[in-house]
This record gives C-alpha cells, sequence and structure tokens, in this order.
C-alpha cells in the first residue's frame, strides 16, 4: 500500500510579471507552511518609478513580512489580536520608508500600496492600503473585499451618475491616481476589519496588484469559474495567461496570490508561541552555541571518555 501525504488545508500559488513596463515594481511574499493551519500573505505595489518603486515595495513587503512572521506563533491563542498586528506592521513598514528617504533625498516620492493577508484555520484577516485588490470568489461571484483608495471610485460614481461617459471614465487619466499610499508620511486611509471573513470549501481567494484589472472582472470570473476545481498554481498560470494574450502596450505590472481552502477539518495541533521566560532543560538533542576553545576540546574528551 503506497502511503499517501494528508491534503494541505492551503493550496497557494503565485504569479509575476512585468508587462510593458520598464521595471518590475511589484513585490509579493507568501508562507503557508504544509503542517500549520495558519499562512501569511503580502503584496505591495511600488509606485516613483526613477524615484525607487521598486525599493518602497520590498521595503514594505520585507518589514511587513517579518512583522508578521514574528507574530505568527501568537495567531492561534491570540487572534483577535491580529488586525493589531496587521496594523503595526504597516506603520512599522511606513516608517522604514520614512528614514529610507531621509537618508536617500533622491528617492523622495517613492511609495508603494500594501494588502497584507493573515489566514487561521478558515478565517481571513486582511489590511490594505492603496489600490491593490483583493477578491474573493464564492459560487460563480466575484467580489472585491478592501476598499479602492484612488480616483477609480469616484469616476465611475460619475459614470453612474450620467455625469461622465463610460468610455471617458474607463480611460480617465486620474483613474489610477492613489488617495492613500505608504509613502514614509501620513497614510491618510487603512483597510483592516475587525472580524474576519469566514471561507468555505470551495473559495478562491486572490491578492493581486492592480496590474490584473487590465483584465475585466467578467474575465476574471470566468476563468476563476471554468478553473475553479483546479489546483491553484494552474488558476494562476491561466490568469497569468490571459494577461499575455491581452498584450497591452500600456499594461502594468502584475503580481498576484491564489489561495484556494482545501478543507477545513479540525486543528490536530495548533502552533503554539513559547511561554515568557520558559527556559528548555538541557537534554542531548537541544541545539546550542559553543565556543572555539570547546570545539577543539571535543577530541579529547571523546578519547577520554567524555570526561
Amino acid at each position: 500500500m503506497m502511503w499517501r501525504s494528508p491534503e494541505p488545508r492551503f493550496d497557494v500559488a503565485s504569479a509575476i510579471c512585468q508587462g510593458g513596463r520598464d521595471y518590475q515594481e511589484d513585490a509579493i511574499v507568501t508562507d503557508f507552511p504544509f503542517g500549520s493551519d495558519s499562512g501569511i500573505v503580502v503584496l505591495a505595489d511600488g509606485m516613483g518609478g526613477h524615484a525607487a518603486g521598486d525599493v518602497a515595495s520590498k521595503i514594505v513587503v520585507t518589514e511587513v513580512f517579518s512583522e508578521l512572521k514574528f507574530q505568527s506563533a501568537n495567531f492561534a491563542d491570540f487572534e483577535n489580536e491580529i488586525p493589531q498586528y496587521l496594523t503595526a506592521a504597516a506603520v512599522n513598514a511606513n516608517a522604514v520608508v520614512r528614514d529610507h528617504v531621509n537618508r536617500h533625498p533622491e528617492t523622495h516620492g517613492m511609495g508603494a500600496t500594501l494588502v497584507s493577508a493573515v489566514l487561521v484555520e478558515n478565517r481571513l484577516f486582511w489590511m490594505s492600503i492603496g489600490d491593490s485588490p483583493l477578491f474573493l470568489f464564492r459560487d460563480g461571484k466575484l467580489q472585491q473585499l478592501n476598499e479602492d483608495h484612488s480616483m477609480a471610485p469616484q469616476i465611475d460614481f460619475m459614470v453612474a451618475q450620467g455625469m461622465l461617459d463610460a468610455e471617458a471614465g474607463k480611460n480617465h487619466p486620474d483613474r489610477n491616481c492613489l488617495t492613500s499610499v505608504i509613502l514614509g508620511d501620513r497614510v491618510a486611509k487603512s483597510d483592516c476589519p475587525k472580524k474576519p471573513v469566514e471561507l468555505r470549501v470551495g473559495d478562491i481567494v486572490l491578492v493581486s496588484s492592480d496590474g490584473l484589472q487590465y483584465l475585466e472582472d467578467a474575465q476574471i470570473t470566468r476563468i476563476l469559474y471554468k478553473h475553479r476545481r483546479r489546483k491553484a498554481a494552474e488558476i494562476a498560470g491561466y490568469l497569468l495567461e490571459a494577461i499575455n494574450t491581452l498584450a497591452d502596450p500600456d499594461q502594468d505590472n502584475c503580481t498576484f496570490s491564489v489561495i484556494k481552502l482545501n478543507h477545513n477539518k479540525p486543528v490536530i495541533r495548533a502552533v503554539r508561541a513559547k511561554p515568557a521566560g520558559h527556559v528548555d532543560a538541557p537534554t542531548a538533542s537541544i541545539t546550542r552555541i559553543v565556543t572555539p576553545d570547546d570545539v577543539d576540546d571535543i577530541p579529547a574528551r571523546r578519547a577520554s571518555g567524555g570526561q
């Protein structure tokens, strides 16, 4: 009988393409260890071009992920604190961007959007700053969970009210102007609900930069529906293929992560944080540090029977 590994709770895959841009200014990191019932995804879309948008996105992703990873052992026992962890990580990233700009004045104007998400079993916590969308695909319908911190919603409202032609609204030059972003200055708006979204088996979560929105929502929906039973990597491949087929000469950097909930079985053994002040009892299997003198002395101790 062949041994079969248990199915992981999360099926996750990410994709990234440069599009028609000269530089890649998106950054993403995901962390969903097999055997864990929680995971992290952090995405940032840099802005500033020559003012180092690529640096800004890497700073934001690095700082936010490192803070969330540091807190990850607390997710199970302090789940209600996760929105605070997400907020604190964004505040810290903003401070690091500010320090970088102060040290390198030539990068003034660089910034990045942020979407960060923490999943615990079937619960999705998230926060966002900027216009990078967080989608939930459920029962054949695509829903954007987070606010769009750009001029796009206002322009769409003007179109809906008959104040602006639909085609003019779609191609409006101010459509992608951000109303909130991480610049190292005061962040005008952030979106971080205190209550998580409860996921169902079969849901697909899509964390992306706005480059994916060169595809119409209807097309994204069709792709997700058609391939909803496939692995996350295959779904990511089909979305990327659609972007490449579109071949828009103005295509922005496009980065996204596809997350599927494989099952919602009870947790067998949750990861726990080590209590403050806990000291491991010394055993032969405990990793410890030795000095160079100790290393040199090991052969002598072996020769004398460990005395």
